[in-house]
């Protein structure tokens, strides 16, 4: 199976992915997976610290970070594929959506009552996160669109 095949790029179609669109997604995926890291490193060297800033439980932030970490090195080892496999790309951007959605959710049930920083921070760091999601799904479907097709 080559890594153009429609098994391994998540289609049916016969024709080859964009490869002008293939950069893109990786770069974005690259990204996501640099960002997600230093995130996760931030949140288990500094739970205690960012807990109190925050207004958030540092258990928590461990939890979090330790998720993170792993997270982000699997969105990095799919940005190190030469051709990223679609379905696995799909996942990262559902995954991207629901993080962003929970985080809205958790502010917006009271789950958590967090500091004026935590305010800040939580649905600014969920905007991000929303934002690579909408821009890996359009790299995607560039992708998967193939030379040519509009």
């Amino acid at each position: 199976m080559s890594a153009t095949s429609p098994e391994t790029f998540g289609t049916t179609r016969t024709t080859r992915p964009a490869r002008s669109s293939l950069p893109l997604l990786r770069r974005l995926l690259a990204l996501d997976a640099a960002v997600t890291a230093a995130n996760a490193v931030a949140y288990l060297a500094l739970s205690g610290l960012l807990g109190r800033l925050l207004g958030v439980g540092d258990g928590l932030l461990l939890g979090a970070g330790a998720f993170l970490l792993l997270y982000g090195a699997g969105v990095g080892l799919l940005a190190s594929r030469p051709v990223p496999p679609a379905p696995w790309v799909r996942v990262v951007v559902e995954g991207n959506l629901l993080w962003a959605l929970a985080c809205a959710a958790v502010l917006a049930l009271g789950v958590l009552e967090p500091s004026a920083a935590g305010w800040v921070w939580i649905p600014l760091q969920a905007a991000v996160v929303a934002a690579l999601a909408v821009a890996q799904n359009l790299a995607l479907r560039a992708v998967l669109r193939g030379p040519g097709r509009s």
